[in-house]
């Protein structure tokens, strides 16, 4: 306010004084000077200022940061914190890196928990378990790697921001990450599709951090053993006198016999590799969703439906074979034993050479037989 009142007496004076332009106009042209450093003094004070708030506010709100995150994940039961389009923005897009804290991202879509091929829902189990698995270990003082997750629905933007286009997806945003999609991490397909056990290696492949023991929840909880215990009490009196007369399922030889087709089939069906992996029977065709696909061209996935198949297959040359060694070797007309034996001979060729030809279509190698040369 000192400025202008002075430049008033100056612009009297020289409208008092209109004989002498010369001496009048020399102090205004000082008072500009005077202004234009004052002005260029006062940008840079302020500029400086703005500047020294600028680093200290941004040196406040790490801690700040990873408070709130730790806020959340005490908030959420598992201490998998739920990420939106706008926590996407504040914990990593607008931090300045480099982060005091790695994310590990499970990204999910609800419509899709129907599709029994995603197996969205056990995986996301998974995550979970290995989310408070990570938390328990480390006695909730972790501050360096939180687990997230993101529903497509609801952060549609964070989905083209990361690049994601289909699922399942989990991915790793390391602290000096600035573009989500180039500077994060994938995890792969066969991390992804396993248990806890899988992606806790990768995390500490990734982020050297250890993550420790998984610990899943027991099958039976207390109560249910004690039941158990307590049937099993009541029940073995019973059970010791069937016993001691010889009349359990155990002294039946039809029962043994049919365990022993059932583990034989049981082994040569892939069913433990279809329980491992929890595959689907059969798929819907993305082309015809009226079509159901039984077969499925390509060695890195097996259904189940061709699993049981082959295991029938095979089923039937080891009962075929069963046959000839301990019940075709009791028939005494030479006849019925030849067409017995032709006939287990012509079912059990056309029998393997089906599993040879699935083999040959789902992986591309040929197997063939090497006949004598002159043979051809």
């Amino acid at each position: 306010m000192s400025r202008p009142s002075q430049s008033l007496p100056s612009h009297a004076t020289l409208n008092q004084n209109p004989s002498s332009p010369i001496s009048e106009t020399k102090p205004k042209k000082g008072k500009k000077k005077e202004m234009a450093i004052f002005s260029t003094h006062l940008f840079l004070l302020l500029f400086i200022t703005l500047s020294l708030f600028l680093v200290v506010s941004t040196a406040g709100s790490e801690p700040e940061l990873v408070a709130d995150l730790l806020t959340l994940q005490s908030e959420s039961k598992s201490g998998v914190i739920h990420l939106d389009d706008r926590t996407v923005s504040k914990f990593l897009t607008s931090a300045k890196t480099p982060r005091p804290y790695s994310f590990l991202i499970f990204f999910d879509a609800t419509q899709l928990h129907d599709k029994s091929e995603l197996h969205l829902r056990e995986l996301r189990q998974e995550f979970t378990l290995l989310a408070s698995s990570f938390i328990a270990n480390h006695n909730n003082s972790n501050t360096k790697l939180f687990f997230c997750d993101i529903e497509f629905r609801e952060s549609q933007s964070s989905f083209h921001l990361f690049g994601v286009n289909s699922l399942p997806h989990i991915r790793l945003i390391g602290p000096t990450a600035k573009s989500l999609k180039d500077d994060s991490e994938q995890m792969n397909q066969g991390d992804v599709s396993r248990l806890a056990e899988s992606m806790a290696e990768f995390v500490e492949s990734r982020t050297k951090l250890t993550v420790g023991p998984i610990h899943r929840p027991p099958i039976l909880s207390k109560k249910q053993l004690g039941l158990i215990v307590a049937l099993l009490l009541i029940w073995s009196p019973f059970v010791a006198k069937k016993i001691f007369a010889g009349e359990t399922l155990l002294h039946d030889s039809k029962i043994w016999l049919s365990g022993a087709v059932f583990v034989y089939f049981f082994s040569v069906s892939g069913a433990m590799h279809n329980i491992i992996r929890k595959m689907p029977m059969f798929l819907v065709d993305r082309n015809d969703p009226n079509k159901l696909i039984f077969f499925y061209q390509g060695s890195g996935m097996q259904l189940g439906a061709e699993g049981f198949a082959v295991g029938f297959l095979y089923t039937i040359v080891g009962l075929l074979l069963a046959f000839v060694t301990h019940v075709l070797v009791y028939v005494k007309d030479a006849t019925a034993k030849r067409a017995a034996m032709l006939f287990a001979i012509f079912v059990s060729f056309w029998a393997v050479k089906k599993v040879i030809i699935l083999d040959n279509w789902k992986t591309g190698y040929g197997i063939h037989g090497f006949w004598p040369s002159s043979w051809n």
